[in-house]
């Protein structure tokens, strides 16, 4: 098994994906285009280590989406939504794809709930709560937010590209 590992094909490899913590789910064009599984969660984000505008876009082709998660070892029960980055043009349904790609993550993990905190200020409470999430641990500093599943999934097809072979 190597550490750095690129999944193409969800559907095959299943139980890959269920047994490794790490993670980013890449998405262009309104589709999935890999899971690109790492041996380390994600601590920082480039934006967090670069001071850069608000307009920053990650580089790579137009219209992409990755999102990174984490599945904490104190917490196995929980996917961790640790960070997004899109690059120029990304549309509504490639961030779409990548959210409803996750979820569909979360029942192959049998993940009771999905967390996040939801630092860029210009994601909106509407937003969240159209997407699931709800506010969580309002003691703790930030905007903890939580979608919560415990058995009971949203049957979330995966946004397969159309170039992927299928199983």
């Amino acid at each position: 098994m190597s550490l750095w590992q690129t999944i193409t094909d969800p559907l095959a490899n299943r139980a890959t994906l269920q047994r490794r913590r790490f993670g980013v789910i890449e998405t262009r064009g309104g589709r999935l285009v890999a899971f690109h599984l790492r041996p380390y969660p994600l601590l920082l984000s480039r934006r967090e280590i670069w001071l850069t505008s608000d307009d920053f876009n990650a580089a790579g082709p137009n219209d992409t989406c990755r999102l990174y998660y984490n599945q904490p070892l104190r917490a196995s029960r929980y996917l961790a939504l640790k960070y997004i980055e899109t690059t120029a043009h990304t549309s509504y349904a490639t961030f779409r794809a990548a959210l409803t790609t996750l979820d569909w993550l979360a029942e192959v993990k049998r993940s009771d709930a999905l967390v996040c905190e939801a630092a860029n200020e210009r994601i909106s409470v509407r937003l969240l709560k159209r997407f699931g999430w709800e506010p969580h641990a309002e003691r703790v500093r930030g905007r903890n937010y939580i979608k919560r599943f415990y058995g009971v999934y949203p049957g979330a097809a995966l946004p397969i590209a159309l170039d992927t072979p299928r199983r």
